[in-house]
């Protein structure tokens, strides 16, 4: 999953993307580098960020997904919101996915929403918001806490007619650095959830605080990472270095003996 942010605010600016030819030039690289799904994000929800109202977002993300559908048809494209209003529009205008930092958290119409949009619905871990989730961090054990409450969240997505749920630990998100490697140490744990896993590393401040570089100087650090995730049930990468992740994938499915990849 390739990371195309239609914001001007992201942690990360190698992944922000203003103007359609921006946004269309990243989702080729990334498409011809073997992304399977692009996420289209409206808005940082980096620690501490400042949030966008809802036309905002709506307004940067469907400029972006109207772009790529129209250039490449068939692309597989993911909304990241946490707001229903945005889910149903980006899938009006093309997506065909749901991936929601706050499973469901923030928006209480989010679950019933992509029932009834029949789209698979990508649920995260996080405590508050973007705004206050640093300092909502306090865990007896992180790991069953999260397992928890992502049990319970499959629970009321599948109670609410969303057939395909994807967890999300949500590395990062109410967690601080110690957290989340030992969440990851664990994350074969995840698997008795029987759900599809996501994990989203990459070049987060669990790599470049503890390595003492920046996002941009992360890139050694998520691959390691990621390989580290794959062998412990990883279904899916959300990744800012597309080809890097293929080569990955490809070469962990070769030591694996899956040749499909």
């Amino acid at each position: 999953m390739g990371i195309i942010n239609a914001t001007p605010d992201s942690f990360y600016a190698g992944s922000r993307f203003e103007g359609e030819d921006a946004i269309l030039e990243q989702a080729t690289s990334m498409l011809m580098n073997g992304a399977d799904i692009l996420d289209i994000g409206g808005q940082s929800t980096r620690p501490g960020s400042a949030q966008a109202d809802a036309q905002t977002e709506i307004r940067r993300v469907i400029k972006a997904i109207e772009a790529i559908r129209r250039r490449f048809p068939d692309a597989v494209i993911s909304i990241d919101t946490y707001r229903s209003e945005v889910a149903a529009a980006a899938v009006s205008a093309g997506a065909s996915m749901v991936n929601d930092v706050s499973g469901g958290d923030l928006d209480s119409k989010m679950y019933a929403t992509v029932a009834s949009l029949k789209v698979p619905y990508i649920c995260m871990h996080m405590r508050g918001n973007p705004g206050n989730m640093a300092s909502l961090n306090r865990y007896e054990d992180v790991t069953a806490e999260v397992l928890e409450h992502l049990i319970s969240k499959i629970r009321s997505c599948k109670e609410a007619g969303i057939q395909d749920v994807i967890i999300d630990p949500g590395f990062g998100f109410a967690k601080d650095i110690n957290q989340n490697f030992e969440m990851l140490r664990k994350l074969d744990l995840f698997r008795i959830t029987g759900a599809p896993l996501l994990v989203g590393i990459s070049r987060k401040s669990m790599i470049y605080k503890t390595l003492n570089i920046s996002p941009e100087e992360s890139l050694a650090g998520t691959v390691a990472l990621n390989m580290y995730a794959l062998e412990r049930g990883a279904f899916l990468l959300r990744v800012h270095d597309v080809k890097e992740a293929r080569q990955l994938v490809t070469l962990y499915c070769k030591l694996s003996g899956n040749a499909t990849g």
